[in-house]
C-alpha cells in the first residue's frame, strides 16, 4: 500500500545519542509531505484529464465509426442510383428502338400500300385513257361514216314534210 502525505506527517522515528537534528528531519519530512501532496494533486488531475481525453477520444472515435459508415452508405446509395439510372437508360434506349422500329416498319407499310395504290391508279388512268381514247376513236368513226349523210338527208325529207 503506498505512502499517504498523512503516513510521513505521523511517521515517528526512535531517538538515539548522536542523532539527526530533529527540526532538520521535521522540516525535511514538511518539504516531502508538501512535494508529496503536490504529485498526488498533479497525479489525480492528470487522470482526470486522462479520463476526459480518452472520453472525448471515444467521442469522436464514435463521429468517425459514425461517419465512415455514412460516408459507405452513401456510397452504396449512389452506386445503386448510378446502377438504376444506367438500367433505366437502357429501359428507355430499348423502348425508344422500339417504337423507332415500329415507326419505321409502320412508315414502311404506308409508302408500300402507297405505291401500290399510286400504282393502280395509274393503271386505271391507263385503262380510263384507253378506253375514252376507244370511244372517242368510235364516236369520230361514227361521224366520219356516210351513215351521217342518209341521216341529214332523212331528216330533211321529214322537215319538208311537216
Amino acid at each position: 500500500m503506498p505512502l499517504t502525505p498523512l503516513d510521513i506527517h505521523n511517521k515517528e522515528f526512535g531517538r538515539r545519542l548522536r542523532g539527526y537534528d530533529e527540526d532538520e528531519v521535521n522540516e525535511f519530512l514538511d518539504q516531502v509531505i508538501k512535494d508529496y501532496e503536490a504529485l498526488i494533486r498533479e497525479n489525480k488531475e492528470m487522470q482526470t484529464q486522462l479520463l476526459s481525453v480518452e472520453e472525448k477520444l471515444n467521442h469522436f472515435s464514435n463521429i468517425e465509426d459514425t461517419l465512415s459508415k455514412t460516408i459507405i452508405v452513401a456510397q452504396e446509395a449512389a452506386d445503386e442510383l448510378k446502377n438504376n439510372a444506367k438500367k433505366e437508360a437502357q429501359l428507355i434506349i430499348k423502348e425508344a428502338e422500339k417504337n423507332a422500329d415500329r415507326i419505321i416498319n409502320e412508315s414502311l407499310a404506308k409508302s408500300r400500300k402507297v405505291a401500290l395504290e399510286v400504282e393502280e391508279l395509274r393503271k386505271q388512268a391507263s385503262i380510263y385513257r384507253s378506253r375514252f381514247r376507244m370511244l372517242v376513236e368510235a364516236q369520230l368513226d361514227l361521224l366520219s361514216n356516210d351513215g351521217w349523210d342518209s341521216l341529214e338527208s332523212g331528216h330533211s325529207e321529214v322537215a319538208d314534210r311537216d
